[in-house]
């Protein structure tokens, strides 16, 4: 139990953080989609999507699994000087490689993305690539340490310029160039689409990022060993595919939907800007999934030899579980209120959220088990089923998005993520049998699943919409009395939450 509180305290922090920082991110949302309300601010913001797509997956190839290597490895006890030396120098030199090689080929990059006109556009893309990946072992180190108060501060600072620069942007300069349509300053603005001044923070995030890090490149030396490298590669390699696999399944379907989306390119980046704008709604169940990876990888691997480890691993499987269920609820059942972060020209893309939502639950609970693959060293075993997941994304994708646009890259991710999540628990219990309470687990599932059918059958014959804020309210408030009661006596020996059940 007391380790279990740790991993709480840590995921506390590490999610108090990514709610924090999320949200900060989170608020550009509404500002771009109300500031770019027309068919020509919905193209620009289906570019940056576009683009931003790119950049995630490109961001697996640079780091080429280095950060979870640095983990497996500072969990064994390797020389922790050596061990930063040899995983940062070897990121430095790869960085610096890739990125002439990328910037080199900008023009037919930058037509591929449907942006022919602003090859510059992959310059920046490839500028925060870079500082993110150099903001990768750093960060891994900060999380190694159990250092979440820092983490959280250095990543909310870039977040919040990143949001103050897009303010000024979309607002204070379109703003300022109507009152100076002479000045050197409206020509640059008007010479860029809104797009690249959507990147341009994100370029200034990433670079005070890694500037607030460089605390942590205190006593750096420029030096690889080339035995200990070989270890990281080898431990560290199958992550390429994995992460590679994982972004197409992540973010792939803006880039088909774009390709393959019937009508024209403007039409089809309209799409893309929807589509993206639903998917950013899904943010209450994505937050709490990488709040707990960032906190519960040095978890799982600090206590992969402890003989109470598969109890532990059951435990927090159940509660992670209950988590994501509450988060889909909290999500799904307030709809008419989520309805106002974005801009009406962008809500046609509402229906889709639900199935989005449960796409990353299953995602979360993959994520989970794909901790043991780390653990007993079978990375390939998480390659595979990565791959799988990728084959059905492409496949579905490529077969149903000329029919149904945006609706197939939704229930493509769903399928995905829900088969990824079934072969994962079949492969892992093979390899490390962990006691899950597979029971309790399925019926906090089915009973999520449950609510949101009686509110989403339901909720069309309320009008008022303070009645169905209550009424919605209610079907939360019986899911957490369902968990408060089935639960009561792990609840009742955490602090507030015991006296309160011990008053009961």
């Amino acid at each position: 139990m007391s380790q279990l509180k740790k991993l709480a305290s840590q995921t506390v922090w590490y999610g108090l953080s990514n709610i924090a920082a999320r949200f900060i991110f989170f608020l550009q949302t509404p500002i771009v989609t109300y500031l770019l309300p027309d068919a020509k601010g919905q193209q620009a913001y289906g570019e940056f999507t576009i683009l931003y797509s790119g950049i995630s997956l490109l961001n697996i190839l640079f780091t080429y699994g280095m950060e979870t290597a640095y983990f497996r490895f500072a969990a064994k006890k390797e020389d922790p000087e050596k061990l930063f030396n040899t995983s940062v120098s070897t990121l430095l030199f790869s960085t610096i490689c890739l990125s002439l090689l990328f910037i080199a080929f900008r023009a037919p990059i930058a037509r591929f993305i449907e942006q022919p006109g602003h090859p510059e556009y992959v310059t920046w893309a490839i500028l925060i690539i870079a500082f993110d990946t150099l903001s990768a072992i750093p960060f891994a180190r900060l999380r190694q340490q159990g250092r979440p108060r820092m983490y959280a501060a250095i990543k909310i600072a870039g977040i919040l310029l990143n949001l103050l620069l897009t303010v000024f942007f979309l607002y204070f300069s379109a703003r300022y160039i109507t009152a100076h349509p002479d000045s050197a300053y409206a020509g640059w603005y008007q010479s860029h689409s809104k797009s690249g001044l959507l990147l341009l923070p994100n370029v200034a995030q990433s670079a005070l990022t890694l500037l607030l890090l460089s605390g942590e490149w205190k006593g750096f030396r420029l030096s690889v060993d080339k035995e200990l490298l070989g270890r990281l590669w080898r431990f560290g390699s199958p992550m390429i595919i994995i992460g590679l696999g994982g972004m197409i399944n992540e973010t792939m379907d803006r880039m088909m939907l774009l390709k393959l989306f019937p009508g024209d390119q403007e039409a089809a980046k309209i799409q893309v800007a929807i589509y993206g704008a639903a998917y950013r709604i899904s943010i209450f169940v994505t937050l709490f999934i990488q709040a707990f990876r960032m906190s519960a990888e040095p978890f799982f691997f600090s206590q992969a030899e402890d003989r109470n480890a598969p109890s532990a691993y059951a435990q927090v499987m159940k509660w992670f579980v209950i988590t994501l269920c509450i988060a889909f609820l909290f999500t799904s059942l307030y709809m008419d209120i989520w309805q106002y972060i974005i801009s009406p020209s962008y809500r046609k893309g509402l229906h889709v959220v639900p199935v989005l939502l449960f796409a990353n639950l299953c995602l979360g609970v993959y994520y989970n088990l794909t901790a043991i693959f780390k653990v007993t060293d079978h990375m390939r075993q998480a390659t595979m089923i990565t791959l799988m997941g990728a084959a059905i994304t492409l496949i579905i994708n490529f077969r149903f998005i000329p029919e149904y646009g945006m609706e197939a890259c939704a229930w493509a991710t769903c399928i995905c993520y829900f088969s990824m999540m079934v072969v994962a628990y079949w492969r892992a219990q093979r390899l490390f049998a962990v006691p899950y309470p597979v029971r309790t687990i399925g019926f906090y599932l089915g009973l999520m699943l449950c609510l949101f059918f009686i509110h989403y059958l339901s909720i069309p014959l309320i009008d008022n919409f303070l009645l169905r804020i209550v009424y919605s309210s209610l079907l939360f408030f019986a899911f957490g009395m369902t968990v408060l009661y089935r639960e009561r006596s792990t609840l009742s020996q955490l602090p507030f939450i015991g006296k309160y059940l011990s008053n009961k």
